[in-house]
């Protein structure tokens, strides 16, 4: 058994070492207030006004957005070279070291776990801590070899939960069942950016959001390019980034858009992964909210 722990450690830290990218979790408050996660510092809120404020917790990759702190005291299961952390109440923000992170509309915490077999299982958590699998994943491959890990998850207001793999975006419903959404191999001038070279990565999609009529928008992070995802599945390229500035998460609060961008490098320097946030508006205007979040 010690063993398999260490073989499966050494597995997990190999393909963090391999995926390494900056963080992919943004979130909006009733009250407006935005929330990032910043890499190579921490965690930040941006207020309406602008102010910039960093908050309790650590500089981890995702987190998921809990308004109402259910789950503040949960105690989180101890995965080989993985971590969750509660951080702040009202709301709780539920950082994940290594996995993306949701909070779906049933009230359950939702991760992937890679530890058991050859396929990824999505798992669910009660503020308790009890654990029940939703779903096991088709197989996950990129240039044809097997890889144990999803780019992005997010949860609608049906039930059913959304993720991402390089080139596609896949639905679970309430039942468990996994269908595709919609293939995307490549974007329309797709421009790449440091560190998303790789051929066979790109569009590279990441973050996802689902909005309220069923759009889905995600972050094309190899292309620098945030896409439209409409309910007949047709797919729009609706903001671009210059590189080596690429959207990594997006969040959908009433018909605004946020997109938390980051200046990618092509080392792991986290420091060098600065964030910034831009709207885009109903109106289709697009604004810049805060640029990066150090001193």
């Amino acid at each position: 058994m010690r063993i398999l722990a260490t073989v499966l450690t050494t597995i997990l830290l190999s393909a963090a070492l391999l995926e390494a990218h900056p963080g992919a979790s943004i979130a909006v408050s009733r009250n407006g207030t935005i929330y990032i996660v910043d890499t190579g510092a921490g965690l930040f809120s941006i207020e309406p006004g602008g102010r910039t404020t960093r908050l309790e917790g650590p500089a981890f990759h995702w987190f998921a957005f809990d308004p109402d702190s259910r789950f503040v005291k949960t105690p989180w299961p101890s995965l080989p070279g993985a971590e969750f952390h509660s951080a702040g109440t009202h709301p709780t923000l539920v950082l994940s070291s290594d996995y993306p992170v949701t909070i779906g509309a049933d009230g359950k915490f939702y991760f992937p776990d890679p530890t058991q077999g050859e396929q990824v299982r999505i798992v669910g958590i009660e503020p308790s801590g009890a654990r029940a699998v939703r779903a096991t994943l088709p197989k996950i491959e990129r240039r044809g070899k097997p890889i144990r890990w999803i780019n992005g998850l997010a949860a609608a207001a049906d039930g059913s939960l959304f993720y991402t793999e390089d080139r596609l975006i896949r639905k679970i419903d309430r039942s468990g069942n996994v269908s595709t959404v919609v293939g995307i191999p490549s974007v329309p001038n797709c421009t790449k950016v440091p560190g998303i070279e790789e051929d066979g990565m790109e569009p590279y999609l990441r973050g996802l959001a689902i909005a309220a009529d069923g759009t889905i928008y995600v972050a094309a992070s190899g292309c620098s390019a945030l896409l439209k995802v409409d309910v007949n599945h047709r797919v729009t390229p609706i903001l671009r980034s210059s590189p080596p500035w690429s959207p990594t998460a997006v969040a959908v609060s009433g018909r605004d858009v946020f997109v938390l961008e980051y200046l990618h490098t092509p080392g792991d320097n986290r420091r060098e992964w600065i964030p910034r946030v831009r709207k885009i508006a109903a109106s289709g205007a697009v604004t810049v909210i805060g640029t990066g979040t150090r001193q």
